[in-house]
């Protein structure tokens, strides 16, 4: 990347959502963006993600480390922190699941998978966003936005 931009912390999560479900497209060209959400949504990053243990292992391996980020080498303060506590619970919140019951007998998704996805979708486009307003255009993949 040419032009460097630091990344705000509480867009760590949309990317590492968003290079998943990037990932899962090269691995599938044939599918499009929707296919690509469900297929991530199935994946063991998201259940990471859903249960809190993504954002769990990244507050302790902060704690360990006096809250110095290991890529920005930055100390992360108690605000930035709270804002990162809240997303956690959010993606709690949305991200619910609940196996065997994505679909129903007509193959629509259930209200909480929708949700879900929703969640999903608006997160990654908050990243291509960020790409954009910040000219890291070579990042923007799925053009959400």
């Amino acid at each position: 990347m040419t032009n460097k931009v630091e990344k705000p912390y509480v867009l760590r999560a949309a990317e590492f959502v968003y290079t998943n479900i990037v990932k899962i497209k090269k691995q599938n060209p044939e599918i499009n963006n929707i296919q690509a959400f469900e297929i991530f949504m199935t994946t063991k990053e998201y259940d990471s993600l859903s249960s809190g243990d993504y954002h769990d292992k990244w507050f302790l391996e902060l704690k360990n480390n006096k809250f110095i980020d290991p890529i920005t080498k930055k100390k992360i303060n108690g605000e930035t922190l709270r804002l990162l506590k809240l997303q956690k619970d959010s993606m709690l919140k949305f991200l619910l699941k609940i196996p065997k019951l994505y679909y129903t007998k007509s193959h629509f998704p259930l209200e909480i998978s929708q949700r879900a996805f929703d969640h999903l979708w608006r997160v990654c486009e908050s990243y291509e966003m960020w790409c954009k307003e910040t000219n890291q255009e070579n990042l923007i993949n799925l053009n959400l936005i």
